[in-house]
């Protein structure tokens, strides 16, 4: 099933053209990677997904982004609603200066929940699917910055979690942590994907071939090439992907 749909986008910083023509469906319960060289687009093409480029001053977007039935760009979509229904986990991990407990908990209450009943559940629900729960149960009232690394994404996917998304944006989720680390955060991707659509920027085309079901190669703010993620990395349709995906630039 479809979940977004994007058509002939294009994203202008300015006089900078970084979007051009972009069009790329995304399935449900499928883990979609963007690859591509440094500054290609991939990370503005995530972020017009959830509009966070919306707080950049300057910024003009013309295109389709469908999420499901609605234009997520209409002028009558609530932008905070539409976050609830897109997260985001970003390159370095980013908790709150707070408790464990606390970071999980400060979404859900924002939208309205204050019954501890009802935040303790989401709390715990929210930890175990981000695989983070038998290592914090016992300090949730511990500081989220006395984690390791990978401790505090798999906290901040969490985080995302707790508001019941149904598409996780995963900027570069694993460029900061160590082989372990980032191991762990496939694994949960992995897990992960039964529930959600997942889209994620990845450098690494091993992480890409181990973990997405569908690639897409973006250059100098264009979708190269598009396909299952076997498909582009065996037998790519244009030179230009293969040259990437054998290391001859990028």
């Amino acid at each position: 099933m479809l979940k977004i749909t994007v058509s002939d986008l294009n994203l202008h910083y300015e006089d900078f053209h970084a979007l051009k023509n972009i069009s790329l469906n995304i399935e449900d319960k499928k883990v979609t990677a963007l690859i591509g060289p440094s500054g290609c687009g991939k990370s503005t093409f995530l972020r017009t997904i959830n509009r966070m480029n919306d707080l950049i001053d300057d910024v003009k977007i013309e295109g389709l982004v469908m999420l499901e039935d609605q234009d997520i760009y209409n002028k009558d979509v609530d932008v905070a609603a539409l976050r609830r229904r897109v997260g985001m986990v970003f390159q370095k991990p980013n908790p709150f200066p707070k408790s464990i407990y606390e970071n999980v908990a400060y979404g859900p209450r924002r939208y309205g929940i204050k019954a501890k009943n009802q935040l303790d559940e989401i709390v715990e629900r929210s930890l175990k699917k981000a695989a983070i729960w038998e290592e914090v149960k016992d300090r949730l009232n511990k500081s989220a910055l006395s984690l390791s690394g990978g401790q505090q994404q798999r906290l901040c996917i969490a985080r995302a979690l707790a508001m019941e998304p149904e598409v996780l944006l995963m900027d570069e989720p694993t460029a900061s942590l160590d082989p372990i680390a980032t191991g762990r955060i496939e694994e949960l991707i992995s897990q992960l994907k039964k529930d959600y659509a997942i889209i994620i920027v990845t450098h690494s085309m091993q992480q890409a071939a181990r973990i997405s079901d569908k690639t897409a190669f973006f250059l100098l703010g264009e979708i190269v090439e598009t396909g299952k993620t076997k498909e582009v990395f065996t037998t790519p349709k244009d030179k230009r992907t293969e040259d990437y995906i054998t290391g001859r630039f990028g």
